[in-house]
């Protein structure tokens, strides 16, 4: 079989610079292009003195685990233990797409060798680099959904609060989309049920607040409360009535888990960009 070193360099460089970019973006490490070209080049270099040494096969996997150590010390910046958690990545994502390209060889009747520590297949590059881009795209919406999970559980706390001798605990989420404020202080959002476990069938209003809904604005009745506590924050507070999702009671606003009020206008302003994003 003869085989094409520039082919080689060029389709190993391209898939370990897929391979590290989507290693970077899974632990959240800004891509530097001038590091990331370097670093596949290295990868694709490999590929082409690796088949021509002459090791056994536990000097072969050990090359191919340090020439993959080196590649992401040349594409990552920062400290150690970004360097190792990218490092880890890698490697998963290349035993990944090694394991997915081998079940599209077994499944598409491709034909590979077993060498030293390395496979040489006859494989049209057409297959390997739809298989790298579905893996791409697979990974990449993967890892969104994961983030996206992981943020919202962050946001979701337990949360007790009291009126009286009556006292209460539901799970409240911390929604940066609540800029509603009372006499400068934050408002947070109750459901109907909650407002009558708390204030019963005639709850105590203390001024009414204008809220935006999904059919318009209209104005709600604010109340006080003794005591919430959620997160590191102990104090009284003002809560209004409104439509707060399934799985919880409260939409907790943001500004209380700052620990202080001083912050309110600062948690506006981010809450404005997260909602301009």
């Amino acid at each position: 079989m003869v085989v094409y070193w520039e082919y080689a360099f060029a389709e190993n460089a391209l898939l370990d610079g897929l391979l590290l970019y989507l290693a970077l973006r899974c632990v959240r490490l800004r891509v530097y292009v001038r590091r990331l070209f370097p670093a596949a080049a290295i990868g694709g270099a490999e590929a082409v003195v690796f088949p021509v040494l002459a090791l056994p096969v536990w000097a072969a996997y050990t090359v191919k685990v340090l020439g993959g150590v080196l590649i992401c010390l040349v594409a990552v910046r920062g400290g150690w233990k970004k360097c190792a958690a990218a490092t880890a990545v890698f490697f998963a994502l290349t035993f990944a797409l090694g394991g997915l390209l081998t079940a599209a060889y077994s499944f598409f009747g491709v034909e590979t060798a077993d060498g030293t520590g390395f496979y040489v297949e006859r494989a049209p590059v057409a297959l390997i680099f739809a298989g790298a881009g579905s893996f791409l795209c697979a990974v990449l919406a993967g890892a969104r959904a994961l983030y996206r999970y992981k943020k919202v559980q962050q946001n979701i706390l337990p949360c007790t609060l009291a009126v009286g001798a009556r006292r209460v605990t539901w799970t409240g989420f911390a929604d940066s989309g609540n800029r509603l404020s009372f006499r400068g202080e934050p408002v947070c959002v109750l459901s109907a049920a909650a407002v009558f476990a708390l204030f019963g069938m005639s709850p105590p209003a203390v001024g009414r607040i204008e809220v935006g809904t999904v059919n318009g604005k209209c104005e709600r009745p604010v109340f006080r409360v003794d005591a919430i506590a959620v997160g590191a924050y102990r104090g009284g507070a003002y809560v209004t009535v409104g439509d707060v999702g399934k799985g919880y009671q409260v939409i907790i606003h943001t500004a209380l888990l700052e620990e202080t009020h001083e912050h309110f206008f600062h948690t506006q302003i981010m809450a404005a960009k997260d909602k301009g994003r």
